[in-house]
């Protein structure tokens, strides 16, 4: 008539939580530099929120800027209007 409990969940992977390290770095490098570091810092985010059970909304948000960052960068240099390439 009653059913066992479950099973407990498993332990969280061994090593360091690393996730906001990377959330935040991704955001400021994708905010203000290199979108394409944004976006590989925010993917570390988002893989270790899932291995140690937080949340990836920093990941997220740094892809995102890191996206912007991007297509930011590219309307600027074919407007011709990029600060830093000189024609």
């Amino acid at each position: 008539m009653n059913a066992p409990y479950p099973p407990p969940p498993p332990p969280p992977a061994g090593g360091r939580d690393r996730t906001t390290l990377w959330g935040v770095l991704g955001i400021i490098t994708g905010l203000l530099c290199c979108g394409i570091l944004g976006i590989v810092f925010g993917y570390l985010s988002i893989r270790d929120a899932r291995r140690f059970g937080q949340s990836p909304v920093l990941g997220w948000l740094a892809i995102a800027f890191g996206v912007i960052n991007i297509i930011g960068s590219g309307i600027l240099w074919a407007g011709g209007n990029y600060p830093l390439y000189n024609d």
